[in-house]
């Protein structure tokens, strides 16, 4: 048994070649000789965001707290909120984020294929993010 003490892993800040907007990341696990997976903690403030992306083998989000978005490339953009579960198959181009105006806190899991567990892409444009919104709200933004 291994047990990694809450603290004792540094955070981050997302980096502006992957992220837009204000990002804190926390890791929670790596992969190791024995676990293909990692894991991180990823608060997004209102209107930040990851670029593009694609996952080897897939990842797995676990939405925490507030009102966030997803889109996977070629599809609607998805409100995601507290309890929702989000798979993105292996090799499905895709961001996530907060809402305009509030933040969004998941849970990121990924497996390793070969030491990589992510590729990064292009920013999402202010102007594709900001077209989730001019047609709709994120029901009005507040959740129960």
């Amino acid at each position: 048994m291994q047990i990694t003490r809450n603290g004792t892993m540094p955070s981050t800040k997302g980096p502006a070649d992957y992220f837009s907007g204000n990002v804190r990341i926390d890791p929670l696990f790596s992969p190791n000789d024995a676990r293909r997976a990692a894991a991180a903690t990823v608060t997004f403030e209102p209107g930040a965001r990851t670029a593009w992306h694609t996952h080897p083998l897939g990842q797995t989000l676990i939405v925490v707290s507030g009102a966030g978005l997803a889109q996977r490339e070629g599809g609607p953009i998805e409100e995601i909120r507290p309890g929702d579960v989000v798979w993105f198959e292996p090799g499905e181009k895709h961001w996530h984020g907060a809402s305009p105006t509030h933040a969004m806190t998941h849970i990121a899991i990924q497996e390793s294929l070969d030491g990589k567990v992510v590729d990064w892409l292009e920013q999402v444009s202010d102007e594709d993010y900001g077209g989730a919104h001019s047609e709709r709200t994120v029901q009005d933004e507040v959740w129960p």
